[in-house]
């Protein structure tokens, strides 16, 4: 197919070369034309020759040339410049002949040839029908090299500084290629693949608003469809999804939206391909605002891709707006079990654990193919594990990530945390409410009835070393996902916008990866705001601004920690829909910690470590260091030591309360005199629940940094 079409416009072509032969042997001398002509009547007679050949197949229609004629209603007149003007790209004979015959040496025709070529025709046209006078198809020529469908469509344009039929006509670029059938694409202009479309989505496409935007594409009608996501590879795969249940293809380009000549050269690309024309816009240097396509240069409906706050439709045209979900849980099983056959049983599994957009699950699928037969004992067995599969996501989502974060897998479980009832309680109902929001907010309407927001927010205070971060962890383990560990103070900067470039790109791994997001050390992002005195107070409340709007959109598990409540902005406290207290532990809680980092089997018969829970009232992080290194003094101290003593765990101890600058109470009873361990225990426990000058007010503020 691709031969005859190109066969077949050589053919058309070769008609208009055959009247500029005649022009030539009837204008010029046989000296000054009689070459070009005989060259003309050559090459023409062959084109001619092979494409009737290749019409033994029988007759061809819908080529990309009817295409581009019926998309932009080209008349017949119109039709025949576009033949002349692509004339120069068949042979390089010809181009030299129009060169010749160009008032400015340059190969293209000129429109002084096209207006002999017209007044020809038109003379020969009147003498057919009995007219006399001169036809007036000159004014008719300039009024469409000036107002025409093919120049309106940018199909031809005129170049040059001389006088008006001096000038060139150009066709645009590589359209002549296209309209031989091949992929050839604009140099400017940057093509982009959408992808295959992929399985998960049949449920998305039963939505109303969606079956509006399919009926849409089907239409020849001039409308605007915007898609909108912060993901440009979900945008993209929910275009082609559109798409291909129109029964269309796509013609995809990168482009700013505003630049009339990109959407001209992507509306005429699509118009030969009988695709749809796909911008991916480009934002504005800066992000100083959102771009207004300029749609006049494209006909038919325009699919834009662009990300939330990127493009502003004009007035021009009608526009739908396309919503990326909701997702339901059917689907994304649909989408694991497409994009991994070889591990279908897993599929349940994969979709609770990673609640990715089926784009993105496909994605995952690929590197997972990639990765099939290199292990050594693949034996071409299929090997696929959720592990494996968690492993290829986090690959992936980690060329993301700012320095300072980290993408782990956790492994703590409920056993692991010790608290209250009333902390530990609110834990699993958080977890719950991330299960069964999908029941909640969409079947039982909440959503709406309620404005309820997706994604659950906690807020975990209470001194250091109290669980707070471990809590985060046995969170996204009992949620079977990912953990996002972000340090807020790494990712503050003193330059403007990049803290929070660095946090929307954190913000966008977990949304990809559907991890639990961890935000330590919250307060120094979720500071009070504060009155305006200078420009930087100006730009830190504006960053709180951004955050809270930010926290708002994530539909997701997010988890701050604070070691100080007081300092967190009371706006942050009305976003959260737990906020749990961890205060330093009771003596069973230590206890109970002491028995959790130290087995059994380590300890000496001389270990009392309900008397070390009732002598040191310390955080769990202290309990945890201490358990590790005396485990690590007891195996330093020689071969016939086995097991760990008390007075490892004593001393231990000790160098806890020195690393912060405490007063040790002393060993527990029976260990040593060391006076009135009642007073003891009690200055400990006040000082323990002091604030230290590296945590409270000592603190530099979020002002000062700046």
């Amino acid at each position: 197919m691709p031969d005859r079409i190109s066969h077949d416009l050589s053919a058309r072509a070769a008609v208009v070369a055959l009247r500029v032969a005649e022009l030539l042997e009837t204008t010029c001398s046989e000296e000054a034309g009689g070459e070009s002509s005989a060259f003309l009547r050559d090459w023409a007679d062959g084109a001619m020759g092979r494409a009737e050949q290749i019409r033994g197949a029988g007759p061809l229609t819908g080529t990309p040339f009817d295409r581009l004629v019926h998309r932009l209603g080209i008349g017949p007149l119109e039709a025949e410049l576009v033949l002349l003007a692509g004339l120069p790209e068949e042979h390089e004979g010809l181009a030299g002949t129009f060169r010749t015959m160009h008032p400015g040496g340059e190969p293209h025709p000129s429109v002084g040839l096209a207006s002999l070529l017209v007044d020809r025709a038109a003379r020969r046209a009147a003498q057919h029908a009995g007219v006399h006078g001169r036809p007036a198809d000159r004014v008719a020529l300039r009024r469409l090299l000036h107002e025409g469908a093919v120049v309106r469509g940018g199909v031809l344009t005129l170049e040059g500084d001389g006088p008006f039929h001096e000038r060139s006509l150009i066709l645009a670029d590589q359209l002549w290629e296209a309209l031989h059938g091949h992929r050839a694409w604009p140099s400017s202009l940057q093509e982009v693949d959408p992808g295959p479309q992929v399985a998960g989505l049949d449920g998305w496409l039963g939505l109303p608003e969606v079956v509006r935007a399919v009926a849409a594409l089907r239409s020849s009608e001039p409308r605007v469809l915007l898609v909108t996501a912060r993901d440009e590879t979900v945008a993209l795969s929910r275009c082609a999804a559109l798409a291909g249940a129109a029964g269309l293809d796509l013609v995809a380009a990168r482009a700013r939206p505003d630049d009339p000549e990109a959407m001209r050269l992507l509306g005429l690309h699509a118009a030969v391909r009988d695709a749809v024309p796909l911008l991916v816009a480009v934002p504005q240097p800066g992000g100083s605002g959102p771009l207004t396509p300029a749609v006049t240069r494209v006909r038919g409906p325009l699919l834009v891709c662009a990300a939330p706050g990127a493009v502003r439709p004009g007035p021009q045209r009608p526009v739908l707006a396309v919503p990326l979900g909701p997702i339901e849980s059917a689907d994304r099983r649909a989408a694991w079990r497409a994009a991994l056959p070889d591990a279908w049983e897993h599929a349940p599994e994969l979709a609770a654990r990673h609640p990715l957009d089926p784009a993105l699950t496909a994605q995952v699928a690929l590197d997972m193919r990639g990765r099939a037969g290199l292990a050594p004992d693949a034996g071409g067995e299929d090997t696929t594990q959720v592990v494996d599969v968690s492993a290829a996501i986090r690959a992936r989502a980690g060329t993301l990530l700012p320095p300072g974060v980290e993408l782990v897998s956790p492994c703590a479980e409920w056993p692991r945390l010790v608290l209250a009832e009333e902390a530990d309680g609110q834990l699993r109902d958080a977890v719950a409410r991330l299960k069964h929001q999908a029941l909640v907010l969409d079947r039982w309407q909440l959503r709406e009835a309620a404005r309820a927001n997706r994604g659950v927010r906690l807020l975990l205070t209470g001194p250091p070393g109290t669980g707070k971060s471990l809590a985060a962890e046995v969170l996204a383990t009992a949620a079977e996902r990912d953990l996002l560990i972000v340090d807020a103070s790494e990712l503050v900067s003193k330059y403007i916008g990049e803290t929070e470039k660095n946090l929307a790109a954190c913000f966008e791994v977990a949304e990809r990866t559907q991890a639990v997001f961890l935000l330590d050390e919250a307060d120094a992002l979720f500071g009070t705001r504060t009155e305006i005195s200078e420009a930087n107070d100006r730009f830190a409340n504006m960053e709180t601004a951004y955050l809270l709007q930010r926290l708002d959109r994530f539909d997701g598990l997010a988890v701050l920690t604070t070691n100080l409540r007081q300092n967190i902005d009371e706006a942050f406290i009305r976003r959260m829909d737990f906020v749990v207290e961890f205060p330093l532990p009771d003596d069973i809680g230590r206890h109970r910690m002491w028995q959790l980092h130290l087995p059994a089997a380590l300890l000496h018969s001389d270990v009392d470590l309900e008397a070390l829970a009732q002598c040191y009232p310390v955080p769990g992080g202290w309990i945890r260091n201490a358990a590790i290194g005396a485990a690590f003094r007891a195996a330093d101290d020689g071969a016939t030591v086995r097991q760990v003593r008390q007075n490892h765990l004593v001393d231990a101890m000790r160098r806890e309360y020195g690393k912060a600058g405490r007063p040790f109470p002393g060993s527990p009873p029976g260990q040593s005199a060391t006076g009135d361990r009642r007073a003891a225990r009690a200055l400990a426990v006040a000082q323990i629940s002091a604030p230290a000058p590296d945590m409270a007010t000592d603190r530099p503020t979020q002002k000062e940094r700046s």
